[in-house]
């Protein structure tokens, strides 16, 4: 019946076939254009379509007609009764043609019956059931769903874009231009520099994607007027023109990608991710610019599979988590609520993908590993029937499901395995001889054919062929009763993992003079013309196949495995990427072409690289902790066997200044050094090797000699120790070190670097675990400057600074990464929030970051996501971003509790004064003097009296910090402090994220012993603790500190100048400290802390 009613009205399908977009979402693009396109004017010298088209001789011409609902078909057909018109009137009357374009849209003949809508939910569930075959049999034998959903208020569609043909008229739909893909050369009138960057209101702009993700197939948004692609890569979605090598990068994501699905005239794009704050956004691919975007598409956050319809009005949504919800979106006209859902039981697996049928919409089919589920829908309906199949039913092995399609003009539904099977699944006739010829979703498996011996990965169709993609990299098309007609078998691709058609609407499989397509498998062996496609492999390779002449011309070869190792080229736009694959790559960023590349043999996954500073070399390491030079043109080995000094892989390596040296630290906490050999063959030879730590080396790095120009070598481990090693006076065999300082108290350094010469004091920077930044002296190794670093989640991994033409004069940046985000902080560094911004760069987490030569590019590596994005700086983003934030002292006021005009900042101020009494004598009864300054030996208590209680070491950093703040300019010591200065120590100083009581369940779950009152610390041990471990503390001291926080002294102890009677303070001591110290009894009666009972009792439960 749906069939009969489409070939009525053909002009009904071609609107139907294009997909409209809200109006209220993004203005259309047609409405913009003034002068028509090139593919306007193509269009309208095309001839009128053929009448046979719409004839009963080729029923797979009508499938979209089935596509539209019974009620938008009577809608529109009275809308087009109201708007035909004679085409000569037509002309004259361009006003009327356009209000009559908007009356016959179809998209306004979707308005969910009211009626309908009052239905109250239900749920039916039917037993399972055999068949008297012995096959699986579904209707009232197959589990069965059925579920109503309502949607809680009814929204009046919005008119979408004018893309449409109106029926009744044959003037050629407007569309727009193919999208302009931004070019990667810069233009002449804005030099090497260009507009790129400074156009951009971030600092930070991700220009290029190198990489892609294997697992999501590649989409083929190829037509007339553009050859493209469509891709993932970690978080963001790839517009490639594979024919100008151009990119546009979809951004608007913050986790990776899942999947992702196109309309059939690939204008409609639908991008979606799993996890925390998941969206949905739907591209229009002409603009690159998105049109919707639905939110918190499931509660447990994401999707992993979506479908489109052929026309883009329907979007289908499987949700991530154990218990998947299916959803039917009307995007066009509603992007928060769906039509309908379906819940789905966690039995039936994670069903990883979704299709339509093209002949009807109302109808779906999804499979798990394990499970094909058919379901059925309308405006808020829907229910689903999930028939059982296993290797007992037909006495053979089924396998686990890749994909499945509907036949064409048929009732049965084909599904993939992974061992070459096709299961065939029919409706479920019932056991009686009355026949229903309503279609419907009850379906059983009616049998399984052995295809092939390779499993099946991609199961496909193109005009009317039946297309398949195996594992042996081969593409096989069989006709609609699965006789093969053709197959490709030397792409040399790799495993087949996706497979899709580019889109000409006016494609004929006629074969014209002068064409090369290769002949089929019949025995006329006529030509065999199918569209032009590109497949997608396992190993991460794209392939545009060209059918006329059987053209392959590879698009990419990527990593198919995590990317850590990162370089750049001291002097040229080169960077190299390497990869656990073995896969070496050196890329011309600027040009967006590839060098060279080179392929390990199996098993060597390259860990990390290094450019030495000249460029002649490539240093790699690998995980099996072997060490390779390279010629850095050819990446041709200079050494005859590689180093193999270390037993585990090597996890950090760099050359000296002068390219004598070259070091690596390995998984054994142990740093090697080899020698550059100028008489000899091989470049560099094994000088020695030196295990300084014993935790995990974090950083290392080559600095120089200040008086002799000699290079010097410093590492940095997670046991908090700063080494630096004896370079001139080592050995072979005989690594010296020439100091070895522990540079933390408790927090843990991630990374060090040389902070740039924009002081007159030399510094080494590092940033730790605790969100500071430190400034260490490079000669004494003096903790000089601690400030308050970026606080985005996550601590500080690995920061660079950014190179520039004027190292003295031009303004200084570093750039950073944390575990997800990349970032670019101002120099010099003194704590102001401001002064910093970070971006997602890899959601699955960031493994490594390098600056372009010239500095106006950074690189990071995505790790397990097997992508590096190129970002550009844009430094006046940054610094108008400081501005705004205020000057002198106003972002600090913002650091304080209740800013400037708060109680803190009042308290504060007394507390200055106070100070001043004190330092002054409190029993004083001179006339008092009152400064704007206070002693520095005052500073401890001012902080203590903030909530900021710092350790012995903490405060000879700050006191040390204030009092050589002066020193290399004017050769004195600071003595004080004012008011201003205080406020950024205290500020720097103290916790980022104030006081931490896990820090003090922490300490009771490793020291303690579990008990029916918790984790208990026996009096006497915790006694012994206190004064052996940690900084020094004496019998008096700690019997002053107890006694008084026990509350047996006056407030404040010796430090407000009270006196401490020694003699009873061990009986106060055993009388009132229990024998066994718990959580709660440390926190409250001893430390006074109130606030930690919360979080103890969350923890105790």
């Amino acid at each position: 019946m749906a069939d009969e009613e489409g070939k009525k009205s053909p002009v009904q399908d071609e609107a139907a076939d294009k997909a409209p977009s809200p109006e209220q979402k993004a203005p259309s693009p047609v409405e913009e254009q003034k002068a028509p396109s090139p593919v306007e004017e193509q269009k309208e010298n095309e001839p009128e379509p053929k009448e046979e088209d719409t004839t009963e001789s080729k029923p797979e011409e009508d499938t979209a007609n089935k596509e539209v609902t019974e009620e938008s078909k009577q809608n529109e057909a009275e809308n087009t009764k109201e708007t035909e018109e004679p085409k000569a009137q037509e002309e004259t009357e361009p006003a009327q043609e356009e209000k009559e374009d908007q009356v016959s849209d179809p998209a306004k003949a979707t308005e969910p019956d009211s009626k309908e809508e009052e239905q109250t939910p239900a749920v039916e569930v039917a037993s399972e059931r055999r068949s008297p075959e012995g096959g699986p049999e579904t209707g009232p034998d197959s589990e069965k769903q059925t579920v109503d959903t309502e949607p809680p208020s009814v929204k009046v569609p919005s008119p979408p874009p004018n893309t449409d043909t109106a029926p009744g008229i044959d003037t050629p739909a407007v569309i727009p231009d193919a999208p302009k893909i931004p070019s990667p050369e810069k233009s002449e009138v804005t030099g090497a520099g260009g507009l790129e960057g400074t156009m951009s209101t971030t600092a930070l702009n991700v220009i290029w994607s190198f990489g892609l993700n294997r697992n999501i197939p590649v989409l083929n948004l190829t037509d007339h007027s553009r050859k493209l692609i469509m891709y993932a890569c970690a978080h963001v979605g790839v517009l490639y023109d594979f024919e100008n090598n151009r990119q546009h990068i979809l951004q608007g994501h913050i986790n990776p990608l899942t999947c992702t699905c196109v309309s059939e005239d690939k204008r409609w794009l639908a991008t979606g991710d799993k996890g925390p704050d998941s969206t949905v956004i739907i591209w229009d691919t002409y603009t690159g610019v998105p049109v919707q975007t639905i939110f918190d598409t499931s509660p447990n956050g994401g999707v992993v599979a979506m479908a489109m319809t052929s026309d883009a009005r329907y979007l289908a949504t499987l949700s991530a988590g154990p218990t998947q919800v299916l959803s039917i979106w009307n995007w066009t006209v509603d992007g928060d609520t769906p039509l309908c859902t379906a819940e789905l039981k966690a039995s039936y697996g994670v069903q990883t993908f979704i299709h339509f049928n093209p002949e009807d919409v109302h109808f779906l089919v999804s499979n798990s590993d394990s499970q094909v589920i058919f379901y059925q829908w309308n405006d808020n309906h829907m229910e689903y029937f999930a028939p059982p199949l296993t290797d007992q039913d037909f006495n053979k092995p089924v396998g686990r499901y890749s994909q499945a399609i509907f036949q064409r003009n048929s009732t049965r539904v084909l599904t993939s395995t992974s061992i070459g099977n096709l299961v065939v699944w029919d409706t479920n006739k019932p056991l009686t001889k009355l026949q229903n010829s309503q279609p419907t979703a009850d379906k059983k498996a009616l049998k399984i054919i052995r295809l092939q011996e390779r499993g099946i990965n991609v199961l496909t169709t193109t005009e009317n062929f039946i297309v398949v993609g195996d594992m042996a990299g081969h593409v096989k098309f069989f006709d609609q009763s699965l006789k093969l007609v053709h197959w490709y078998q030397d792409f040399h691709l790799g495993p087949v993992t996706s497979i899709s058609f580019a889109f000409y609407p006016d494609f004929e499989p006629i074969a014209q003079e002068g064409t090369n397509y290769p002949p089929d498998a019949t025995i006329e062996a006529r030509k065999f013309v199918i569209k032009d496609f590109v497949v997608g492999s396992s190993i991460a390779i794209f392939g545009s196949v060209t059918a006329d002449g059987t053209k392959v011309k590879v698009i990419h070869r990527e990593h198919d495995a995590a990317i850590h190792a990162l370089a750049s080229h001291p002097s040229l736009p080169y960077v190299v990427i390497g990869s656990y694959s073995g896969l070496l790559k050196i890329w011309d960023y600027e040009k967006k072409q590839v060098m060279v590349t080179r392929q390990f043999e199996k098993n060597s996954m390259i860990r990390c690289c290094a450019y030495d500073p000249k460029g002649a070399y490539i240093a790699v390491g690998f995980v099996n902790g072997s060490v390779r030079v390279l010629d850095s043109i050819t990446l041709e080995d200079q050494i005859a066997e590689p180093f193999r000094y270390a037993r585990y892989g090597i996890s950090h390596i760099a050359f000296s200044h002068n390219s004598q040296y070259l070091a690596t630290a390995d998984g054994e906490f142990t740093i090697s050094v080899f020698k550059r050999q100028h008489l000899r063959d091989e470049p560099y030879g094994y000088l020695g090797r030196y295990r300084a730590h014993y935790k995990d080396i974090q950083d290392i790095i080559f600095g120089v000699h200040l008086d002799s120009n000699q290079p010097r070598l410093l590492s940095l481990g997670k046991d908090r120790v700063l080494v630096e090693y004896d370079l001139e006076n080592s050995t072979k065999d005989n690594l010296k070190i020439t100091s070895s300082d522990r540079i933390e108290q408790s927090a843990v350094p991630q990374c060090l670097t040389w902070y740039p010469p924009i002081t007159k004091e030399h510094f080494i920077v590092t940033a730790n675990d605790q969100y500071k930044f430190k400034l260490y002296n490079a000669t004494t190794k003096m903790c000089r400057k601690t400030l308050l670093g970026p606080t985005y989640g996550s601590p500080i991994k690995k920061i660079a600074v950014v190179p520039t033409k004027d190292p003295i004069k031009d303004k200084r940046f570093l750039a950073y990464i944390t575990d997800d985000k990349i970032g670019l902080h101002i120099l010099p560094l003194c704590g102001n929030p401001h002064d910093a911004m970070a971006l997602i760069g890899h959601p699955a987490g960031v493994s490594n970051l390098v600056c372009s030569y010239d500095g106006k590019y950074l690189f990071s590596a995505g790790g397990t996501d097997a992508s590096v994005h190129m970002w550009e700086i844009n430094t006046n983003a940054l610094e108008a971003q400081s501005k705004l934030g205020g000057e002198d002292l106003i972002p600090f006021y913002g650091l304080l509790d209740g800013g400037r005009e708060g109680e803190l900042f009042a308290e504060l101020e007394d507390y200055f004064y106070y100070a001043q009494i004190r330092s002054q004598g409190v029993d004083a009864m001179e006339r008092r003097e009152l400064s704007i300054k206070i002693p520095l030996s005052e500073v401890p208590y001012v902080m203590r009296a903030m909530g900021f209680y710092p350790s012995e070491q903490e405060i000879e950093d700050m006191l040390n910090e204030v009092k050589f703040s002066r020193y290399v300019e004017t050769g004195q010591y600071v003595e004080d402090i004012e008011l201003g200065d205080f406020i950024k120590l205290y500020v720097n100083h103290r916790p980022a994220f104030g006081l931490d009581p896990q820090k003090l369940v922490h300490a009771f779950n490793t020291l303690g012993i579990p008990s029916s009152q918790g984790n208990v610390i026996e009096r006497g041990y915790l006694l012994d603790l206190l004064q052996t471990k940690g900084e020094h503390m004496t019998e008096y001291e700690l019997a002053e500190y107890l006694t008084t926080l026990l509350g047996f002294n006056a407030e404040g102890g010796s430090s407000e100048l009270q006196e401490f009677d020694s003699s009873t303070a061990g009986d106060i001591i055993d009388q009132n400290l229990p024998v066994n110290v718990t959580e709660e009894m440390f926190a409250s009666e001893i430390l006074g802390f109130p606030m930690y009972r919360d979080t103890l009792a969350q923890q105790s439960s």
